[in-house]
């Protein structure tokens, strides 16, 4: 689990006692709260470097851990330039690294508790207007190749349901009901969730099924919906690639699976749905995740106003 990019270095580096604090800490991650390989690389990553400072500073073991060293961690980062994302995201992954550490007895007291960071940035999300999501899906138009028919459903999934690329690609065929036109996800955490798509998206799963993935399908296929082009399971990093190149042909830079979830979220909003029914639908554990596109509809408005209002 540990990042080979130095950090694995210093994690051998550590202290015994530190350096088995971050193994347990990441085995808890993955194996108990299901986290992600890439989450649980991200957590080692800062704990490894707060715990490389810790070592630094004479604490030998995770009771040496205090306020004080992780402010003085927090300090140096700062001091070399770090974002105030970045610090705040390493704070983060201190604080869930103590609370931890405090319930298996590691610490005394979550010492992270107290600590206070800097409020990251929050930028706003790229969202496309309702008729450049429209002109974007509708690129892929060549219904005699079977990769045009895959990136025509790939589109329309992606802006009909706001799901993330990542659980686009891991959808089986047996996880479409076309009857109820919905699609069974597997998100963040192991969390299942179904979620509607519309007429469009199911036109093009027709398509799909119909010409499409006979034509790809071979011995690696296994159940998958999406197919790369030699038959496995589409690869997120493909369908990013996918998108991007979609995109640019229509003037769209700067467009990601990621715009489409945005996009859909907010139209959703703008359209008149409850904050609660979009944060189900995009399988926000959180309200506050889906609270930042109430703010871009409302930075649309403002915009909108200020064009339009003869006194704005």
């Amino acid at each position: 689990m540990v990042d080979p990019r130095g950090t694995r270095a210093r994690h051998e580096a550590l202290p015994v006692a530190l350096r088995a604090s971050v193994d347990d800490f990441a085995g808890h991650l993955g194996q108990v709260l299901g986290r992600s390989e890439h989450t649980v690389r991200a957590y080692v990553t800062d704990l490894v470097s707060l715990l490389d400072h810790a070592a630094r500073m004479g604490r030998t073991t995770p009771a040496g851990l205090d306020l004080a060293v992780l402010r003085s961690w927090l300090a140096r980062q700062r001091t070399a330039g770090a974002a105030r994302s970045t610090l705040a995201r390493r704070a983060a992954s201190a604080r869930v690294f103590s609370t931890w550490a405090h319930r298996t007895g590691l610490l005394t007291t979550d010492v992270a508790a107290a600590l206070a960071t800097p409020r990251a940035h929050r930028e706003l999300p790229t969202v496309l207007r309702a008729d450049q999501a429209e002109q974007l899906v509708q690129v892929p138009v060549d219904d005699d190749q079977p990769v045009s028919l895959r990136d025509r459903l790939l589109l329309e999934l992606l802006y009909a349901t706001g799901v993330r690329v990542s659980e686009a690609c891991g959808v089986d065929v047996a996880d479409v009901d076309q009857g109820r036109r919905l699609l069974r996800v597997l998100g963040k955490g192991g969390r299942e969730r179904a979620v509607p798509y519309g007429r469009p998206a199911q036109l093009a799963l027709d398509g799909w099924l119909r010409a499409g993935r006979p034509a790809l399908a071979g011995p690696t296929s296994g159940d998958a919906l999406l197919l790369g082009a030699r038959g496995g399971r589409l690869n997120p990093t493909t369908a990013r690639q996918v998108v991007a190149a979609y995109a640019r042909a229509v003037g769209l830079t700067g467009t990601s699976p990621h715009s489409l979830r945005h996009s859909a979220a907010t139209h959703l909003l703008e359209g008149g749905a409850d904050l609660r029914s979009v944060q189900e639908l995009l399988g926000h554990s959180a309200l506050s995740s889906t609270q930042i596109y109430t703010h871009v509809s409302v930075e649309r408005l403002r915009s909108a106003y200020r064009q339009a209002h003869p006194r704005a």
